[in-house]
């Protein structure tokens, strides 16, 4: 029906910068929330950063200022602008989307795969 396929994670040195994307593809009436999770070892997944269909935004206090999420609702793509990165933001992100498939009345939660971000030197 609906799938995320994430990319754009890898290794990057404390202080650099990458750009996740999520493309949804498959049969789509329409998306509302899309939003980045992740998950550091040992750890909760817990949310990153999240957008609406209008645009309005939703960040984690340890990501704000840092990182923004912004999206193509023509492309259904969310993307993920991580700059200043830490150490601490290693973790698999994941791609979350609220989703409504054709022929379908109710909207439905989907996730990526994940991807892995390494923030280290």
């Amino acid at each position: 029906q609906v799938q995320l396929v994430e990319s754009g994670g890898g290794l990057v040195q404390p202080g650099g910068s990458l750009r996740l994307s999520c493309a949804a593809s498959g049969s789509i009436s329409s998306i509302k929330d899309m939003g980045w999770y992740r998950q550091a070892p040992g750890k909760q997944r817990e949310l990153a950063a999240s957008i609406t269909i209008f645009g309005e935004t939703d960040y984690a206090d340890s990501v704000k200022g840092r990182f923004t999420v912004s999206r193509d609702n023509a492309k259904n793509t969310v993307y993920l602008q991580m700059n200043s990165l830490k150490p601490e933001d290693t973790a698999v992100y994941y791609c979350n989307a609220d989703a409504r498939p054709t022929g379908y009345i109710v909207y439905r939660n989907y996730w990526g795969q994940g991807t892995q971000v390494t923030v280290s030197s």
